[in-house]
């Protein structure tokens, strides 16, 4: 080990890195229940085209076995012992946890860090599993709300992997080799591109010996040379109104969704006045679009605002259920909306309404070591740091109506955005 870091405030994890690269947290919590999550920098944008959904279907496979632990003994141990594991897999990483008891946790966790790290991937198991992935493939093509979200990061990215299904295409799932997975797996699971998470009612150094201990008996001294991500740059705003249109038998409502590409994690001093500008709009009944668009004209029967930040590139996302007829007047009172937001400074009473709500979301989200694993695992997983997640609340608390202003003029415009519309035929 090679330092030690302690963050002061409400959280306060200590940050252990390792020699081989392995980053473990580590934080005492007085509720009883541990929560080890192991956060793999790794998701689908480091796929090409020719692999993609690899990291989702590689998720799966994870838990069917290793040399120690034959198929669903994993599970079974969990199970015996009250505990629960799950995981996920997103565009930028892949995330697996379990969370025990205090008693069982220096049993069950070298056991989960036996199952990312050393998985076989056998033969008959990747068959199997195959089959698994490709019907979640197709329940994810009958669900409209999927459908409607993966239309529209086509319509937003031209280039970038986040245009493309995590889970990827049945055509390219049908065509994946174990081996090939095999590789994927000793390319990208190398303890430098791991952040191991450990919350929960023990000491803080039993907390990090555990965890450290499972990595040494899981074999991770073996080191590649250092894997890096693929190359990638931001893709330019939008300069016109991209329009695309599709009928979709299954729905009983139209769909409407504007997207702009804004900042993203890489640059996140640009994101907080955009998630106050998402919460403006479209965050609660007193949001104005929820308010105008639903509540006084019932234009619409659902708008909600996103500001979705990915690692290099976000997405300003607002989408509507609404009547056909409908879509040209609220699609235009959306961008009246964001002409507003650009022109006219937002009154302190409705910022100060953001800032309350955030704040209590800081602190309602840090109750569990769940919580808690997964805010310290995404920061340091995504940026390298932790900063970030303590400073959220500052930041929110920072942003003036000049901030807004100014955010809103550089990366949204009512006239230039890509928009899908779904019509049920």
């Amino acid at each position: 080990m090679t330092s030690t870091v302690l963050t002061p405030r409400l959280n306060a994890p200590t940050v252990h890195r390792l020699p081989n690269g392995l980053t473990v947290i580590a934080e005492q919590m007085p509720i009883e229940a541990v929560n080890l999550s192991l956060w793999v920098n790794v998701g689908s944008a480091v796929e090409s085209d020719a692999i993609n959904g690899m990291a989702h279907f590689l998720e799966h496979m994870v838990f069917k076995g290793t040399q120690r632990l034959c198929s669903g003994e994993f599970e079974r141990l969990i199970e015996e012992r009250g505990a629960i594991t799950n995981a996920a897999t997103s565009q930028d990483y892949t995330h697996y946890y379990i969370t025990t008891a205090p008693k069982d946790f220096a049993q069950l966790a070298p056991l989960q860090i036996d199952v990312v790290l050393n998985c076989t991937i056998p033969d008959d198991g990747f068959e199997r599993e195959r089959l698994v992935v490709l019907e979640e493939i197709r329940r994810s093509d009958d669900n409209p709300r999927r459908r409607t979200f993966q239309r529209a990061m086509q319509a937003a990215f031209e280039r970038l992997p986040y245009r493309r299904p995590v889970i990827g295409s049945s055509e390219v799932i049908s065509r994946l080799t174990p081996q090939q997975m095999r590789d994927f797996h000793y390319t990208w699971y190398q303890p430098q591109l791991i952040t191991a998470v450990a919350v929960g009612n023990l000491p803080t150094a039993e907390l990090i010996e555990i965890v450290t201990k499972g990595f040494v008996q899981a074999n991770t001294s073996r080191l590649t040379a250092p894997t890096s991500h693929p190359a990638m740059t931001c893709e330019s705003p939008f300069t016109e109104i991209i329009r695309q249109e599709y009928v979709d038998e299954s729905l009983q409502q139209a769909r409407l969704v504007m997207v702009w590409r804004v900042p993203g994690l890489m640059q996140i001093e640009q994101t907080y006045a955009l998630d106050v500008i998402a919460a403006i709009l479209g965050h609660g009944r007193t949001s104005r679009l929820v308010r105008e668009l639903r509540e006084e004209k019932s234009l619409v029967s659902h708008i909600s605002v996103s500001n979705m930040t990915q690692q290099l590139q976000g997405t300003f996302y607002i989408s509507a259920a609404l009547p056909v007829e409908n879509i040209p007047v609220v699609e235009a009172a959306i961008a009246q909306h964001i002409q507003s937001i650009q022109t006219q400074p937002v009154q302190e009473s409705e910022i100060a309404r953001i800032r309350t709500q955030v704040a209590n979301r800081f602190i309602f989200g840090n109750e569990t070591p769940s919580d808690r694993a997964s805010l310290y695992g995404y920061y340091h997983s995504m940026l390298g740091d932790l900063e970030p997640a303590f400073d959220y609340p500052a930041k929110i608390q920072s942003v003036d109506a000049t901030d807004i202003l100014i955010a809103a003029q550089q990366h949204l415009s009512p006239n230039a955005y890509g928009v899908v519309i779904l019509k049920p035929a």
